[in-house]
């Protein structure tokens, strides 16, 4: 049956959602039209809150590149290639490849969500090489397995409500990770995804006569130019010696951070992670250069879109726009509904701020007077945003752009596959929040 799903919705999918650049301007000018409308602002003013707020996700946007990079150089690495070599070819054939990668990349989302977008590309990839399998469903479930960032360690929401000091801290104090990432609903959920979503991906695997290959050979990574030693310049980049006086300096750092200080992970250790791992993996400054040069052919998306995002929210945000949408979603709720709603709200204000802190900022003024109003726990509709905003970005491709450059694909190629996965995901993660 899924089969059968999955083919109309591919297709149609294929046939008429843009590249990710076009999506990104028609949601500005929606979004702009919107403020227009609802929030009764003039065009001049809308205009200034997007083009104020064209560039505060500069540093975002370096760090996604990085995320980028960094994971690349790291799984080029030749120790790592032989470790996601070994690890594909525990691959049992089309569907052990489908189920393989989808559980790579929930368990690499679950720990951190910058993490399990490069894993979960770059073992598509691997995984490519060795089965014969449709590329296409490969990187989507390798996508899919994202939703359940938001429920894991890394998740920006609950993470948020449990530092001293949040924003919200005097409306409804500190809220441990006891409460929301290890409450036992969520834990439900997570454990429930975990069986549905390979299951689904497996299910959606296509008859060969249907199904999308892709040749290995353009798989395979630049290969290291063998060079003559020339000049004194030819001896510095190939020494070792050289790459690890740096390298290992970097791991020492790490060690320091995550035993001796207590650290987490976040974004900027992550890509600090990956960084000199690569360069001390690499072994030489040459084969580290010639990975980068082949990583960064696939970070134009990135660039240029990740300034209209941040425009886009500001627009949703400073107009009021978004709070009028999570109002106007809660305004029926009951004890029993309100984290449905919640879910389903932040679902829709992600499609336009794709961002998990940054929607918990504009939705948390209505979503916590609601909770408090009819007796719901916090915890729970915390945590109901949390998920709403991972869920859709198996719509919204904001998130896939870093994935799609890894993978070599286009929006349209994975997201008939992801539009399945949205709609059964978004049920079991209503069941948990209601029921569980």
């Amino acid at each position: 049956m899924l089969k059968a799903l999955s083919r109309p919705a591919v297709k149609l999918v294929e046939r008429y959602l843009p590249d990710p650049y076009i999506f990104v301007l028609l949601l500005t000018l929606i979004a702009a039209v919107a403020a227009i409308a609802v929030e009764r602002q003039t065009p001049l003013a809308v205009m200034r809150m997007w083009g104020d707020g064209f560039w505060n996700l500069l540093t975002f946007s370096m760090q996604m590149l990085l995320v980028l990079v960094t994971g690349f150089m790291l799984a080029s690495s030749p120790p790592v290639k032989k470790l996601l070599q070994r690890l594909a070819a525990l691959a049992k054939g089309p569907g052990g490849a489908i189920l393989l990668v989808t559980y790579v990349s929930m368990v690499a989302s679950w720990i951190n969500w910058g993490f399990g977008l490069v894993v979960g590309a770059l073992f598509a990839r691997e995984l490519a090489r060795l089965v014969r399998v449709d590329y296409r469903l490969l990187v989507a479930s390798a996508y899919a397995g994202f939703v359940v960032w938001h429920g894991g360690l890394a998740g920006s929401i609950p993470l948020t409500i449990a530092t001293d000091g949040h924003f919200s801290a005097d409306q409804i104090g500190v809220i441990g990770t006891g409460s929301t990432i290890f409450a036992f609903f969520n834990l439900a959920i997570v454990v429930c995804l975990f069986i549905t979503i390979p299951l689904v991906n497996r299910l959606m695997l296509p008859d060969e006569k249907d199904s999308v290959y892709v040749d290995p050979k353009l798989l395979a990574d630049e290969e290291e130019a063998q060079s003559r030693i020339r000049r004194p310049a030819d001896r510095l980049e190939n020494s070792v010696i050289l790459a690890w006086l740096v390298g290992i300096p970097g791991l020492i750092y790490l060690l320091d951070h995550f035993v001796l200080r207590g650290g987490g992970l976040n974004l900027n250790i992550v890509n600090f992670l990956f960084l000199f791992l690569a360069i001390v993996l690499h072994r030489t400054p040459r084969s580290l250069l010639i990975s980068l040069n082949e990583a960064i052919k696939g970070g134009s998306g990135i660039v240029i879109q990740f300034p209209f995002y941040a425009g886009i929210m500001a627009i949703m945000v400073q107009s009021g726009l978004a709070a009028t949408m999570s109002e106007a979603l809660v305004s029926f709720a009951t004890e029993t509904s309100l984290p449905f709603w919640s879910f389903i709200s932040a679902g829709i204000v992600n499609l336009f701020v794709p961002s998990g802190g940054g929607q918990w900022a504009v939705q948390a003024p209505v979503m916590l007077p609601a909770a408090e109003a009819l007796g719901v726990d916090i915890a729970r509709v915390a945590m109901a945003v949390a998920w709403g905003d991972a869920w859709t970005n198996l719509l919204q491709p904001f998130w896939a752009l870093p994935v799609l450059a890894i993978a070599g694909l286009k929006a349209k190629d994975i997201m008939g596959f992801c539009l399945i996965q949205l709609i059964i995901t978004g049920a079991v993660i209503s069941v948990g929040l209601t029921w569980f």
